[in-house]
C-alpha cells in the first residue's frame, strides 16, 4: 500500500471511490469534483493498492469570518473491501504528520470514538453549523475560545444536501 498526493489522474478514482464508499449518497464525490472545478485548495491524499485507490482524505479551509482559522477534516473514506484494516487509520496518521497539516487547527465532523484515538476532542467553540450542539464535532491544536460559527467553503453548501452519515467514516 502507498499513499500519494492526489494529482488530476487520480480524481476519477477518487469519485469513485467516494460513491461506493458512502452508497446512496453522491454528496462527497460532489463535494470533491465542485472544489476541484472551482480550484479551491484541497489538502488530500489517497492510499493505492494494485493500483486501484481504496482510500482517501482531503482537508479544506477552516473560516473564522473571511479569515482562515483551520482546515476542516472531509470527507475520508475507505473502499467497502478495505474497511476495518486500518487503512484508514494509517492515512489518517500519514496526513496528520504532513507539513500542510501538522501544526494548523483541525476540524471533523464524524464519530468521536474513532477521531478520539488520533487526539482529536469535542468541540464546544467553533460552534459547527452541521452538528446540533457540537456532538459529532471535534478538533485537534484549537484554541479558540470566542464564540463563533465556523465557516466551510461553499460548496459544502452548494452540493446536494448531505446525506445523515455525511462527515462520518464508515467502518
Amino acid at each position: 500500500m502507498k499513499i500519494r498526493k492526489v494529482t488530476e489522474e487520480f480524481r476519477p478514482k477518487v469519485y469513485a471511490l467516494l460513491r461506493s464508499a458512502f452508497p446512496g449518497s453522491n454528496y462527497e464525490s460532489d463535494l470533491i469534483e465542485a472544489l476541484h472545478s472551482n480550484g479551491k485548495p484541497v489538502q488530500e491524499w489517497v492510499c493505492i493498492h494494485t493500483n486501484k485507490v481504496i482510500a482517501y482524505i482531503a482537508f479544506t479551509n477552516a473560516y473564522h469570518g473571511s479569515g482562515v482559522c483551520g482546515l476542516h477534516l472531509a470527507p475520508m473514506a475507505v473502499a467497502p473491501d478495505f474497511q476495518r484494516q486500518g487503512v484508514g487509520s494509517e492515512l489518517l496518521r500519514f496526513a496528520l504528520r504532513q507539513e500542510p497539516i501538522k501544526k494548523q487547527p483541525l476540524y471533523v465532523l464524524g464519530k468521536p470514538g474513532f477521531y478520539k484515538r488520533f487526539g482529536f476532542e469535542p468541540c464546544i467553540q467553533p460552534v459547527c453549523p452541521f452538528d446540533k450542539n457540537n456532538a459529532h464535532f471535534l478538533s485537534l491544536r484549537n484554541t479558540a475560545t470566542d464564540s463563533f460559527t465556523i465557516g466551510y467553503e461553499p460548496e459544502f453548501q452548494k452540493v446536494a444536501k448531505p446525506s445523515k452519515n455525511q462527515g462520518k467514516k464508515r467502518h
